[in-house]
């Protein structure tokens, strides 16, 4: 249900789509526009870097289906079904094949060449261009597939990619010198071509392997868990299985220092488990019988009997895993700019190719000179640095974050936190922990202490609850008669004496509205009145000050008394607002964003979803509801708030770098096209400053893998 709305959502199903081929924003953009034009289908995403593409669709429409709309556009695609979404293509590797054939190629061919150079005329020169072309030929044959593949594929269908003009330069370049060899011609770019070729893979080489570095997040946190678990069998005895055969419910022996592979609930023993992983946080926590643990945590002192409960995909470390995926291309500004300039791209490298060889033809060059001059323009004129200059820093940006313990949902969220300007704090679960501590009022006899245990234990209530995880694992009281009083509180006989706990009017104990309080009351003893506070976050007044020193005045906004809240605001040295309705959140934001302000909300509950949504951008801790979750471009984990100013930081310095990266990608097309169409630049050089600017910009972005410290 959409909580602003009302309106009930249609259920959708979330396919991961490998696609091989995409070179280039444009290419990015045209299997958007195809997928969302699809009947079924509610959002695409393409994750450039992992060469995914997440989309979100009817349940009647299949992944299958998907997969060949993408394939009619020339790519080659195939549903992601297996756990983890690495490369079952394996790019890089054929890339080195090629690009070593390549340079195999072009240092032979350049010996040859040299020979030329060097002055050799007539059946000498003829002898060595002919050699020249044997050893190209085939070279460029296989090293070329890369590109010729790829365009014709795109041309059968209709559209055209980066691949097209490479793939055209390579081919008038051949096919010029080997008529100026059969011809008996002075000239010959054999050496040229392969070198050309060379260039251009290695700098695709390269592309993919840093492209793979900086999302390496992803599949670094899935290769961490293990393969294979110790499982305890129903007799006793303990067989080692694959993680894969598991079922939830099987008992799985867990040695000290070894990942938990599961998700699932500790059946025995006790330990401090290194949740690290997962949330960020260093310090160890405890955990016994009945606790929580996730796969990918370890246990550090001692071994743990673990009942699983999620297994593989299903595990929360999994998922993180594909939000992780599904961040990586956000449809920021700075996308849609490079959406256009892309599709613009085919049309005017062409029509400018064309235009230079007329118009060099025209101003009396020859026809080879005009030749190599339009197959410099189409190679050099390329958006590919436009295109990852975006992408690959949201990349990265998401893995330095990730490994802090902020899970980036969305990347264009990043550039949203860099515009916010006000930020909103939720209070109970936000600021302060999820749950209350008793401040004042507990007893201090053992007998009360355990009289108290015996009805703390009866109720479910959050202060009952409160009042268990204060007094501990002690003996409860011997109680009869024990009943819960619906809306008041427990009672029960107790040596033979009635005990309370509950509203202090029902105890018989007058209190005020200035804390939260609970009474208890055991025969003639003295009534005692428990009192409550929240229980801040241990780093929230230094968050507030960072926040502060970078600008902001933060306020809270709480649906709480106006007590807790005002107590809790003085207590960070910042403005509070009490009372607030879901529907008052949501209409404080709508006020502030008709002045102009955009706000950062900072909510976990049920009723904090509206105003998430409504935010410009809006964070959620992982101990969220599952509405504040879904709502929120970023989750945090741990119990530090410091990961707000983190990520803020984070942010300002990823669209730095995406500004950065503009200015190389767009500096480069203004300096390197006129000076290609003036004829002063050869094939080969363009080749060599395409690829660079590429390798520039990747470069600049994984500068930020330490952006989040």
């Amino acid at each position: 249900m959409n909580i602003a709305t009302g309106i009930a959502a249609v259920p959708l199903a979330e396919s991961r789509i490998a696609v091989e081929g995409m070179r280039c924003a444009g290419c990015i953009a045209r299997i958007e526009r195809a997928l969302v034009a699809l009947s079924g289908v509610a959002s695409a995403r393409v994750n450039f870097a992992a060469h995914l593409v997440m989309v979100h669709h009817a349940t009647d429409l299949s992944a299958d289906a998907i997969s060949a709309t993408i394939e009619q556009l020339g790519f080659r695609a195939h549903p992601v079904r297996e756990e983890v979404a690495s490369a079952a293509h394996d790019e890089s590797r054929s890339l080195a094949k090629a690009t070593a054939v390549a340079g195999f190629a072009a240092m032979n061919v350049m010996l040859l060449s040299v020979a030329i150079w060097s002055g050799a005329e007539g059946a000498t020169r003829d002898l060595f261009h002919w050699l020249s072309a044997l050893i190209a030929l085939p070279a460029i044959a296989y090293a070329g597939r890369v590109f010729f593949i790829s365009a014709a594929r795109a041309l059968r269908r209709g559209h055209t990619n980066m691949d097209v003009p490479i793939s055209i330069g390579l081919l008038l370049t051949t096919a010029m010198s080997l008529y100026e060899t059969a011809t008996g011609g002075a000239h010959a770019y054999f050496d040229g071509a392969v070198m050309l070729l060379f260039f251009l893979l290695g700098g695709r080489l390269l592309d993919s392997m840093m492209r793979a570095r900086a999302a390496d997040g992803v599949t670094a946190l899935l290769r961490r868990i293990p393969d294979s678990a110790t499982v305890i069998a129903g007799d006793g005895r303990t067989i080692t299985l694959p993680v894969a055969r598991l079922v939830p419910g099987a008992l799985v022996l867990v040695a000290a220092g070894e990942r938990i592979c599961v998700d699932g609930v500790v059946a025995s023993g006790t330990a401090q488990v290194d949740r690290a992983l997962v949330t960020g946080e260093s310090v160890p926590e405890k955990v016994s019988q009945g606790d929580r643990v996730l796969a990918g945590t370890i246990p550090v002192d001692a071994p743990l009997k673990v009942r699983a409960t999620a297994i593989g995909a299903d595990t929360i470390i999994a998922e993180i895993a594909r939000l992780m995926e599904s961040a990586g291309q956000g449809k920021s500004r700075y996308v849609r700019i490079a959406d256009r300039a892309a599709r613009l791209y085919a049309p005017a490298v062409h029509s400018l190719a064309v235009l230079s060889f007329i118009g060099w033809l025209v101003a009396g060059a020859g026809v080879h000179q005009s030749v190599m001059i339009a197959v410099a323009v189409l190679i050099i004129t390329c958006p590919c640095a436009l295109g990852l200059a975006v992408p690959i820093a949201q990349v990265v940006a998401s893995g330095a974050l990730m490994r802090c313990g902020v899970l980036v949902k969305d990347g264009a969220a990043l550039e949203r936190l860099t515009e916010v300007d006000t930020i909103l704090f939720d209070k109970t679960g936000t600021v302060t922990m999820a749950g209350l501590k008793p401040v004042s009022g507990l007893p201090d006899d053992p007998a009360e202490r355990r009289a108290l245990i015996a009805l703390a234990r009866a109720s479910s209530h959050p202060l009952a609850r409160a009042i268990r995880d204060a007094l501990g694992a002690i003996e409860a009281a011997h109680a009869i008669d024990l009943r819960e009083q619906p809306g008041m509180g427990v009672d029960a006989v107790i040596d033979g004496a009635t005990a309370r706990l509950g509203r202090p009017d029902w105890v018989g104990v007058p209190a005020d509205d200035v804390q939260t309080v609970t009474a208890f009351r055991w025969g003639d003893r003295p009534a005692r009145l428990v009192r409550f506070a929240d229980t801040l976050r241990a780093d929230a007044p230094l968050a507030m000050a960072r926040l502060k020193a970078m600008g902001f005045a933060p306020m809270l906004v709480s649906g709480d008394r106006h007590a807790p809240v005002t107590s809790v605001a003085a207590r960070l040295g910042i403005m509070g607002v009490a009372g607030l309705s879901p529907a008052a959140k949501f209409a404080l934001i709508e006020r502030q964003a008709a002045a102009g302000k955009r706000v950062l909300m900072v909510g976990d509950g049920l009723n904090d979803g509206p105003a998430l949504k409504r935010a410009h951008a809006a964070m959620a801790p992982a101990t969220a509801s599952d509405v504040g979750q879904l709502a929120a471009d970023l989750v945090f984990f741990g119990e530090e708030l410091g990961a707000v100013p983190t990520a803020i930081i984070t942010a300002r310095r990823t669209m730095a770098v995406v500004r950065q990266n503009f200015a190389v990608a767009i500096g480069y097309n203004l300096l390197a096209v006129p000076l290609a169409i003036a004829g002063q630049v050869t094939p080969l050089v363009a080749a060599v400053a395409m690829s660079g600017s590429s390798l520039i910009v990747v470069a600049n972005a994984l500068r930020l893998a330490r952006a989040a410290r």
